[in-house]
């Protein structure tokens, strides 16, 4: 024993110590296989009491928590007891181990704690007395108290965190018990340790004390953070957080003193633990509004805008930019909680918001000092902002004295910000597209209050500027830095006037305000001229950004049916750059696209949102007016790479960049839709230059030798543009012409592409989108007539391209887990979409393939058999699009081919079962809902063969037989998707109850026995006061049901379900049991 141990601590040290890989998987390879051994709880017994090493020590710790967690063959009670008492006793008597043991150590105990929380010993719940084990901890050293503390602190984390390998309802049900039973226990404690801890002169310089400080602040911090109401909130929506305090914590809050004691901490204790302090102060400022009167409100906003100001008063600490962001966090949730018309009355307020004011234009002056924090100083301004109009205290708000200098200060320090980052070499902000929107959006509302004062602004800062910028480009010897810093600041002042244009949706706009649009407007499009003019020498890419940021928030506001052609903005554009009309305004836009499109081709983010502009142009309300304007017909006339450089295939290329060819052809397909009509030879002009590509491409296939990339390139682009053009034609005559034109004379070049390039996704991805595109019904465009064959051979060369992908992706062998998606997955589910779009587009009649011996459906159905057995379970859900893809064609399979399905091979039978068992509990609705329906389709189909046999009908089908002999000897299958349905409609939140319904009441009826057993152990798993209740709502479910499937029938079904819902959560409510029914479902 004692070799094994000794053994067991070399593995140990090679884990977690060595640098070679090898040495590393070894010792990781043994020691998983030790956690598997049936002596390791003994073991690890040994290795705590005798190990030599902290890393023994934590192995047996992790051990045990592996062992505490498994949800197949759980330890007993007597033993989970045993242990957690031994981990108690190995804490308490051994108070100066290695950190990272001693914190799983805490773990363990706060694991077995959770999962135990409603076992019972006697009648007592044995895991439930937290604050006793703690307390023995808390009367002893330094060291027991970090230890006491740090327990409660981890546990309620423990308790508060869901994990995926136990059913969410069990642990909402243990967290909603432990915050009645305990929480507000563990909040008060920590609160009475702080006042005791801020009451002594603690030593700071005191590790220990130190350490026990930050313990209990990061357990007060644990207990407000607690998800009460179990919203399971997403930590990074910070703005909506609200802090569902229960109304039993009202006496903590009525109390200033709760409040005045983090206030004083904050003051008393060194800046590198006040970042928790103030995380605290956040969750207590945003406690939900209903927890106070409206008078208890007001004192409590009193009081925390009065600690609030005295941390104005004293800024020192605000200069480490923890407590700083934490600080900036506080400031955003005095609005985000509490209304203006509530912050006026506070005595202080006008100090207070000066202040605020003051910190606010300080922290935007210094902007290189932490820049994430200044998201919630603007959000703060902009809901202040926002809030101008519909304030009704007689109080003066001050806002419009203080909004114009946030205003200010943003604009400026932005302008300033743009020499410094040229010279030191700096990051520069407007890299981060993502940020800059953020800011510019939050700055669209705050410069619409007080907007007089905004224009001036930002009209003479850009007057400055432009002027400048001019005469350096004018003069001989200007430095190219110059240059660049002018063009820098123009960058920014354009995308902040198209932010506060775009700000005038969430105001009631004056005439006065449309006028100053104008103002602005003219400067920009006058500053386009010019930029544009030098584009054949140099442009700027950031500026050119920053252009069409501003085109697409005047799109927005100042295009379209809803706006006033009467408008202040057009009679200033008409004075000022003689733009007299929306028509006008119209070519200035398709001026700028075409101008992009020639000079800016090989910039993908300027060519991507170009195209972006030109396609929301082409979907909104004046395309029609669009289609007039010569520019509009010279794209129509020309789109080919001679006029639009990106349509060009050079060999610098990557086959990717080409995505945006669609967008551009879809938005010319829209164009050309709105006069094309029927007319066949304007169809044809256009598509010349896509007829040339197809030739070039069938020439360079019809020689052996050809050049693979260039024709790589040629295809991948031409297949792109098709897809464009026949995703926007959604009429039947326009997409007969382009069906008519592709097939049958280029169909053979598309299926000669899948099988030279089926192992290059860049090639086949665009391809089988295309194909899938065509068969795609949309609007009801695949409208054959009747004396056509082409739906059926349409359904041919679709077959024929799954088939011819789906054999030769399967010789590919073994493929990185990396790149699995991008390799197979991805050509695969869009082989799933396109089979799926064909056989649900209701243009091919099926039955007539086997009737006439034409393999075709049976070759593709077969095929998308071995690419799903090809692909694991977990796989098919991992990926959404492949998941989406796969349950969609699923369904539809279920619904038309169940003949197919029931002929299916046992093991692939089973495969597609648990595909949708696994499926019904998925986090995707649209997962969700398909799985049901599916089943439901397939338990429709099993009642309705069980009741042919018992009515001695002619012999039914051997695949039928077949089918129901499969479901018989696996009864497991369809009993556990029963329980699994009847488990989330009874204890999730069920967000699809009526797709959840469909299936239940056929699997009812295939399981009845069953049912009943799974009912009775639902009642007896209640309360003995409840289960009456409990047993008539299982009554009231099936009143009135019939033993049969028909419409009328499972309507009823329907109906009861929804009314059982609501009664069993009512009577399950105040119930803390009903949780052993979950481990059963499990």
């Amino acid at each position: 024993m004692r070799d094994s141990l000794a053994q067991l601590e070399i593995l140990c040290k090679q884990l977690y110590e060595t640098t070679e890989t090898g040495v590393r998987l070894q010792a990781e390879k043994a020691l998983v296989e030790f956690t598997n051994s049936p002596d390791c709880l003994s073991k690890c017994q040994l290795l705590l009491e005798r190990g030599s090493s902290s890393y023994s020590q934590l192995l047996a710790a992790t051990c045990l928590s592996k062992l505490v967690s498994r949800t197949s063959n759980p330890l007993p009670l007597e033993q989970r007891i045993d242990i957690r008492n031994y981990v108690l006793n190995y804490l308490a008597t051994r108070p100066k181990l290695a950190e990272f043991v001693t914190q799983a150590l805490i773990q363990l105990y706060s694991r077995i704690t959770k999962l135990g929380w409603f076992d019972c010993q006697k009648d007592d719940y044995v895991f439930r007395n937290v604050i006793a084990d703690v307390t023995r901890f808390l009367q002893d050293s330094v060291e027991h108290c970090i230890i006491g503390v740090t327990i409660l602190s981890q546990l309620t984390n423990e308790i508060n965190q869901a994990d995926t390998s136990h059913p969410l309802t069990k642990h909402r049900k243990i967290a909603s018990s432990f915050r009645d039973s305990s929480l507000f226990d563990i909040f008060t404690l920590s609160c009475n340790l702080l006042k005791q801890a801020s009451g002594k002169n603690l030593n700071l310089n005191d590790e220990s004390q130190h350490g026990l400080l930050m313990q209990l602040l990061k357990l007060s911090h644990n207990c407000l953070n607690y998800d009460f109401i179990g919203t399971s909130t997403d930590e990074s929506s910070d703005d909506l957080c609200t802090v569902q305090i229960p109304t039993s914590w009202r006496s903590a809050f009525l109390d200033s003193s709760t409040l005045q004691l983090f206030f004083d901490l904050y003051h008393s204790i060194p800046p590198s633990l006040s970042p928790l302090v103030l995380s605290c102060l956040v969750q207590i400022a945003s406690v939900r509004r209903s927890l106070f009167n409206n008078a208890e409100r007001a004192k409590f906003l009193s009081h925390l805008v009065d600690g609030v100001k005295r941390i104005l008063e004293n800024p020192q600490s605000l200069s480490d930019p923890n407590n700083y962001h934490e600080f900036c966090r506080l400031l955003a949730r005095l609005k985000s909680n509490y209304q203006l018309g509530e912050l006026v009355k506070v005595e202080n307020y006008p100090e207070v918001i000066r202040l605020i004011a003051n910190f606010t234009v300080t922290s935007l002056q210094h902007w290189e000092f932490a820049p994430n924090s200044v998201h919630y100083l603007l959000s703060l301004w902009q809901r202040l902002a926002a809030s101008v109009p519909y304030v009704k205290a007689t109080e003066p708000h001050l806002l419009e004295t203080y909004t114009p200098e946030v205003t200010k200060a943003y604009i400026t320090s932005r302008l300033e910000s743009v020499c410094i980052i040229l010279r030191d070499g700096l990051e520069d902000p407007l890299d981060d597209a993502g940020l800059v929107q953020q800011q510019l959006d939050q700055l669209s509302t705050i410069g619409r209050c007080e907007y007089e004062k905004t224009c001036a602004l930002l009209v003479q800062l850009f007057d400055q500027s432009a002027q400048t910028y001019q005469e350096l480009l004018q003069s001989t010897n200007s430095s190219t830095i110059d240059i660049t810093v002018q063009e820098g600041r123009l960058t920014w002042l354009v995308y902040i006037i198209g932010a506060v244009i775009g700000g005038r949706v969430s105001f009631a706009s004056t005439d006065e305000q449309d006028a100053m649009d104008g103002e602005l407007v003219c400067r920009v499009l006058q500053l386009m001229n010019l930029t544009d003019s030098r584009l054949a020498q140099a442009g700027n890419e950031r500026l050119e950004l920053a252009m069409l940021s501003f085109f697409e928030q005047f799109r927005k506001i100042y295009i379209g049916d809803q706006v006033q052609k009467s408008s202040k903005l057009y009679r200033r554009l008409s004075e000022v750059l003689g733009l007299n009309d929306e028509t006008m305004v119209l070519s200035v836009f398709i001026g700028k696209i075409i101008t992009n499109l020639k000079y800016w081709g090989q910039c993908e983010p300027i060519t991507s949102k170009t195209l972006q502009l030109l396609n929301d142009l082409s979907i909104g309300y004046p395309f029609a007016r669009l289609v007039k304007l010569s520019a509009v017909q010279f794209m129509l006339n020309n789109h080919t790479s001679e006029h639009f450089s990106f349509l060009g295939v050079n060999n610098q290329s990557n086959l990717s960049d080409m995505r945006c060819r669609t967008t551009f052809y879809t938005a010319l397909g829209r164009l050309l839709m709105v006069d094309l009509g029927e007319d066949e030879d304007q169809f044809e002009q256009f598509m010349l230059p896509l007829t040339a590509a197809f030739e070039a491409v069938a020439q360079m296939f019809s020689t052996n030798t050809f050049n693979e990339q260039e024709a790589k390139r040629t295809l991948v682009g031409l297949v792109r543009d098709l897809r464009g053009i026949a995703f926007a034609f959604n009429a039947k005559t326009s997409f007969m012409m382009l069906f008519d034109w592709i097939y049958p004379a280029y169909m053979p070049i598309l299926q000669r592409a899948i099988e030279l390039w089926y192992h290059v996704p860049a090639c086949t991805t665009p391809v089988l989108k295309l194909m899938a595109e065509l068969v795609h019904n949309r609007s009801q465009r695949l409208q054959f007539d009747v004396s056509s064959p082409n739906g059926i051979l349409l359904f041919r060369e679709t077959s024929k391209m799954i088939t011819t992908y789906g054999n030769r992706i399967l010789t590919i062998g073994e493929v990185p887990k990396d790149q699995m998606y991008s390799v197979k997955l991805k050509g695969v589910s869009v082989c799933f979409s396109m089979l799926k779009a064909v056989l649900s587009g209701n243009y091919v009649n099926f039955g007539v393939f086997r009737l006439y011996g034409d393999d075709a459906l049976d070759n593709a159905l077969q095929t998308f058999i071995k690419l799903l057995l090809s692909i694991p379970h977990s796989d098919l859900l991992d990926y959404p699009k492949l998941s989406q893809s796969f349950y969609s064609l699923l369904e539809v399979l279920t619904q038309d081919h169940m003949n197919f399905i029931a002929s299916l091979e046992p093991h692939v039978v089973m495969y597609i079962l648990s595909s949708i068992s696994e499926g019904l509990t998925a986090l995707d609705t649209m997962v969700c809902t398909g799985c049901c329906s599916s089943l439901d389709h397939i338990a429709t189909y099993l009642f309705k063969q069980l009741s042919r046999s018992t009515k001695k009908r002619p012999v039914a089908m051997a695949t039928d037989e077949r089918f129901l002999h499969i479901m018989q000897q696996h009864p497991e299958m369809i009993q556990q998707m029963l329980s699994t349905v009847l488990n989330i409609i009874i204890f999730e939140d069920c967000r699809n109850q009526w797709s959840m319904s469909r299936p239940l009441l056929g699997l009812i009826l295939l399981n009845e026995k069953y049912f009943a057993d799974l009912r009775n152990s639902i009642v007896n798993s209640q309360p003995p006061e409840k289960q009456q209740a409990m047993h008539l709502c299982f009554e009231n479910l099936m009143e009135g049901i019939e033993r049969n499937l028909l419409t009328k029938n499972r309507d009823r079904f329907t109906q009861n379900l929804s009314v059982f819902r609501r009664e069993v959560n009512d009577s399950m409510k105040n119930s803390s049991y009903g949780v052993n029914t979950n481990d059963m479902m499990s």
